[in-house]
């Protein structure tokens, strides 16, 4: 197995036992028992997906920078047409209360750690997309220009899209400034569905593949709601914290036409009826 060797090479080390774990359509990932603990690998092609796992490198160490759990980082390296992260295993446990309202105020400690504008140094990815972080001023042309425009063009050239939905992004986009309160950039993950989030041993909330960038922290928040899996008390204790502006509740489906979008063009129209919903009240 290929990449047991190279791994035993790049540790130094022999592998004891392998368990293979979900990694979706993108990566393969395995747990590596070694004499020097329990590690998880990340592997995938790295012509198909250039940078991508030094990319997660990065939003790790950014997010755990704002003092927010991660799991820690052991390496990251290409060799032949591969690309590895090996990371800390995180040994799991059942969640509780205690575990959701110190993820409310981890997330509330995130978002409050600010930058001087939106976007980030460098592009990575959210799922298999690449996403564009161009360093912009205010929030609706960040979020017009790098998260919705290039989606849609991608879904119109696929066909998943046509000129009545563009027409009606144009409307959407006309009304943008005046439906999105104002407020700092704040670090956000990026990509917070529940399959994102580990309860580790303790209850702390650990952070995994993260999409980083500055943004308006109520992306972060729309996502949270976009599949379910969280439980509401953490937004309690968030905004016991840090209080999201008034009418949070009727801007979730708005930010949440970034990921839409994104599921739209990797999976597919059953995806596209959200969208239009969404337009529609425009």
């Amino acid at each position: 197995m290929i990449v047991r060797r190279i791994i035993e090479q790049r540790l130094s080390t022999n592998i004891l036992s392998i368990s293979k774990l979900s990694g979706g359509d993108i990566n393969e990932v395995y747990s590596f028992k070694t004499h020097q603990g329990t590690f998880v690998v990340k592997v995938n092609d790295k012509n198909r997906f250039p940078k991508m796992l030094r990319k997660e490198a990065q939003g790790l160490d950014l997010l755990a920078k704002a003092n927010v759990s991660t799991p820690k980082l052991i390496d990251q390296f290409e060799q032949e047409d591969l690309q590895f992260i090996i990371l800390e295993y995180i040994t799991q446990e059942a969640s509780g209360k205690k575990y959701w309202l110190r993820f409310g105020e981890d997330l509330s400690r995130l978002h409050q750690k600010s930058a001087s504008n939106f976007g980030l140094e460098y592009d990575n990815y959210i799922g298999s997309l690449p996403q564009e972080n161009k360093i912009k001023t205010s929030w609706e042309h960040f979020f017009i220009e790098c998260r919705i425009n290039p989606l849609v063009k991608m879904g119109f050239d696929k066909g998943l899209l046509h000129e009545g939905h563009l027409q009606k992004f144009q409307n959407f986009f006309k009304l943008f400034n005046d439906l999105i309160p104002t407020e700092k950039p704040s670090l956000l993950h990026g990509d917070l569905w529940s399959g994102n989030l580990l309860c580790a041993e303790g209850q702390i909330p650990v952070f995994i593949d993260p999409a980083v960038y500055y943004g308006h922290r109520e992306v972060d928040i729309a996502m949270t709601k976009m599949f379910g899996g969280f439980a509401p008390i953490f937004l309690s204790r968030y905004n016991e914290v840090f209080p999201l502006e008034k009418g949070w509740e009727n801007r979730l489906n708005i930010h949440n036409l970034y990921p839409t979008l994104v599921h739209l063009n990797l999976f597919g129209k059953s995806y596209l009826g959200g969208i239009e919903k969404v337009l529609e009240k425009m």
